[in-house]
């Protein structure tokens, strides 16, 4: 399998998951998504050289990772391109900011090296819990939470078609990689000269795919407007688990609780 089938496995294995019948699946996708905000900007707003206050936050991506019953080794490998490139948005603090701020035994640990590692940590647990949003809530009902919450419509249907157009895109590269490859047997990879070509006609080809399928929308009766067949209701079990978990990030966020535990156990 090469790199194109992989990435298209890849996306349909993470959408049939999204539609598997499991308890997180079934969790109100408002809830999800509210959560997943709310987690992300409380992370977030964490004093750069607070990184103990910010281990807490490993809570919430720890527990949907058991209760949602997710392999945590498949989700890095899913997102092996996308960690390191958000891990890179501290490294150059370490040179910039050099003043000793806390000591590790007879270790001085500089203030760069503290906010570089709380801002590779924040990263981390950001695209986590937007990961674990997409693995468990399907574009739809993502799209039907978006509505709920008063997005312009507009918004909500352009999510909807980068969504889907997504797939478009991959399936017509894998078609033209496949013809290039049938036309030059036994040569590795793809020579540099027919990079730009080929994008074009990626690109060209996917357009008119996209033409063809927006047209089949509109003969169905699209008419801009998103609508998702079947409307979810909140139940009890949801406002329960809505409850629990926003109490739980704010205790989180606004008490030092891991500091309260070390010095309980060093007594």
């Amino acid at each position: 399998m090469n790199k194109i089938d992989g990435a298209i496995s890849q996306f349909q294995s993470m959408d049939s998951m999204a539609k598997e019948d499991r308890w997180m699946n079934q969790i109100h996708p408002s809830i999800k998504l509210f959560l997943t905000v709310l987690f992300i900007g409380l992370t977030v707003s964490f004093p750069k050289y607070n990184l103990t206050g910010l281990f807490g936050m490993i809570l919430y991506p720890f527990v949907l990772f058991q209760i949602g019953e997710l392999s945590f080794r498949e989700s890095l490998y899913r997102l092996r391109v996308v960690l390191p490139i958000v891990c890179i948005v501290g490294i150059a603090n370490p040179f910039f900011d050099r003043a000793v701020v806390t000591r590790i035994g007879e270790i001085g640990v500089t203030g760069g090296v503290l906010s570089m590692l709380t801002l590779m940590l924040k990263a981390v647990l950001s695209v986590l819990a937007s990961y674990l949003l997409i693995v468990t809530t399907s574009i739809e009902k993502i799209c039907y939470a978006l509505q709920q919450a008063h997005f312009p419509q507009i918004l909500v249907t352009e999510v909807l078609l980068i969504y889907r157009y997504i797939s478009v895109l991959l399936a017509e590269t894998r078609r033209v990689t496949q013809a290039y490859h049938l036309r030059a047997p036994g040569q590795k990879g793809i020579a540099i000269g027919a990079w730009g070509p080929l994008v074009g006609q990626m690109l060209l080809r996917s357009m008119d795919r996209a033409e063809r399928l927006y047209q089949s929308m509109c003969l169905r009766g699209f008419d801009g407007t998103f609508h998702l067949k079947e409307k979810s209701h909140v139940r009890r079990t949801d406002i329960l688990y809505l409850l629990i978990w926003t109490a739980l990030l704010l205790i989180l966020r606004l008490f030092p609780v891991l500091e309260w535990v070390g010095r309980w156990f060093v007594r």
